[in-house]
């Protein structure tokens, strides 16, 4: 048999009553920086991402559109994988809740449930969101009966469903939670999710009777699965669960489920008690980052902030816009979007600190040294020290990124970015070349190419179409994606006499918005 040798990474499965929003693209933004960044440590990596298309709320579109739900599904689910290749995303696989493959497996998945006992037939009757898709109690809802996540009134519903025996794995989970502290994170969401659990689990419903936009249960006509029971199991579905033992065995347990902070009771409550009523190990690793907000409010269609990556991406190019949100804000705590914040780090950043050294280094190779890398004759000295110092800083720091600290990791490899900036200010190549010091500007020149081939190494799973532009500015022989660290870090490695060429600016000024 098989054993796990993918680092497997995913995103939520997004729900397509309408089309994605800059909200959406923050997460697959994030879990696609991770996985490119795991892939340049060397790692087999599988990235998942997806759309979730049944559910009575999308019914319910489908009908104001005048359209079968199918319909609309299929309407909408290309602005989604637009979006993955606007922002680059570098997912292996796309799943649709709607496809075969994954309706199948579903119902395999629940028929296990239903065979060994966990599920049982009960009348349901309580506050329900149709927008979250999700039932509440009395005391969860917000002023005037409201649901806490939509702001919006509920509806109360009464049916008679299957209901899994949540229940009963309360035991088993806080074992999780006791023996797997880093299971959910940021780690102060872990005690959120175990006073839940402490605090008593109610069955949940597993089908609905009321509508047929689902997945059939096989064994009760006329219900179909509760759509988070579909939707969570896409992880396993994805990854041929009852399809191919192996395949399945090479990826299972998921590293990092990368979710919204609002969905993070179905994830660290819900799925990992499937999972072991199932047979199956849960996820390693549950992240629920904070809020994307616009003027102090939660990015949505419904309050007017639903801003879109096609209006930013058009004016701050793909690198700012992948750049911006993971320097900006800390992953895993509430951040604030604005346009003025995003000019200012192209501004600051993106052109005056990496563009502008860039540029000026590959002036000077091309104007002291005839386009090619020089030799380093010249000893190193102080300010070669004070590099080598940001150098490992940069490397060490960017480690961060296994914890999904983005934030931390960008401001380690700024360092390089700052460092390289003063090394240039410091040594003068001008004023070497001015007095003729060959072997001083050699050393000086080279170094800076270098410490540029290790930037574009560091940079490319945040800013990868920025990154391939300097490695070809660069000259380099190899292949920017077949780098692999620790090696594509070490100093010294670029070649002498590789021929530059400085071509376009990496980050032109910006046009009036």
């Amino acid at each position: 048999m098989a054993t796990k040798d993918t680092f497997y990474v995913t995103t939520p499965i997004y729900y397509v009553n309408d089309v994605p929003h800059i909200g959406h693209a923050y997460t697959t933004v994030a879990a696609d920086v991770l996985a490119r960044w795991r892939r340049l440590n060397g790692d087999r990596v599988f990235f998942l991402t997806g759309t979730d298309e049944h559910g009575q709320n999308i019914a319910r579109t489908a009908a104001e559109r005048q359209m079968t739900p199918q319909q609309h599904v299929d309407d909408i689910v290309p602005r989604w994988r637009e979006m993955l290749g606007l922002l680059r995303i570098s997912n292996d696989d796309f799943i649709r809740t709607t496809e075969p493959r994954h309706e199948r497996r579903v119902q395999e998945f629940m028929q296990r449930l239903y065979d060994q006992g966990d599920l049982y037939t009960a009348t349901y009757a309580g506050p329900y969101c149709v927008r979250c898709e999700a039932y509440y109690t009395e005391d969860e809802l917000v002023e005037d009966r409201l649901c806490p996540i939509h702001r919006r009134p509920v509806e109360d519903l009464e049916q008679e469903n299957w209901f899994f025996r949540l229940s009963r794995y309360a035991p088993d989970l806080l074992k999780l939670y006791d023996e797997h502290p880093d299971f959910v994170q940021p780690s102060g969401r872990l005690n959120e999710v175990r006073s839940f659990v402490e605090a008593g689990l109610q069955d949940i419903s597993a089908t609905r009777s009321a509508f047929e936009w689902g997945v059939p249960c096989p064994w009760e006509p006329g219900h179909v699965f509760y759509v988070w029971f579909d939707a969570l199991l896409n992880y396993v579905t994805a990854v041929d669960f009852g399809a191919d033992d192996e395949a399945f065995a090479r990826r299972w347990p998921a590293d990092v489920h990368l979710i919204g902070k609002d969905i993070l009771r179905f994830h660290a409550v819900y799925w990992p008690a499937m999972l072991i009523a199932g047979g199956l190990q849960p996820p390693r690793r549950v992240f629920a980052h904070g809020f994307l907000l616009v003027g102090g409010e939660k990015m949505s269609k419904s309050n007017a902030t639903g801003i879109y990556p096609a209006d930013l991406v058009a004016h701050f190019g793909v690198d700012c816009y992948r750049y911006y949100f993971l320097r900006e804000i800390s992953f895993g705590q509430d951040g604030t979007f604005s346009w003025e914040s995003m000019e200012a780090r192209y501004t600051t950043d993106l052109a005056n600190d990496l563009g502008n050294v860039v540029n000026r280094v590959l002036n000077m190779v091309g104007s002291y040294c005839d386009g090619r890398v020089p030799d380093p004759g010249g000893p190193p000295g102080p300010a070669e020290a004070a590099l080598a110092g940001d150098h490992a800083a940069a490397v060490e720091g960017m480690r961060a990124m296994d914890g999904l600290d983005f934030k931390r990791a960008l401001e380690a490899l700024w360092t390089l970015v700052s460092g390289l900036n003063r090394y240039v200010e410091a040594r003068a190549p001008w004023s070497l070349h001015k007095r003729g010091a060959t072997g001083d500007l050699g050393r000086c020149l080279y170094t800076c190419v270098d410490m540029l081939r290790v930037i574009a190494v560091l940079i490319s799973p945040v800013m990868p179409d920025a990154a391939g532009a300097l490695w070809a500015k660069l000259g380099l022989p190899e292949v920017l994606g077949d780098q692999r660290l620790p090696a594509a870090a070490e100093p010294g490695a670029t070649p002498v006499g590789a021929r530059v060429d400085k071509g376009a600016l990496l980050f032109p000024r910006l046009e009036e918005a």
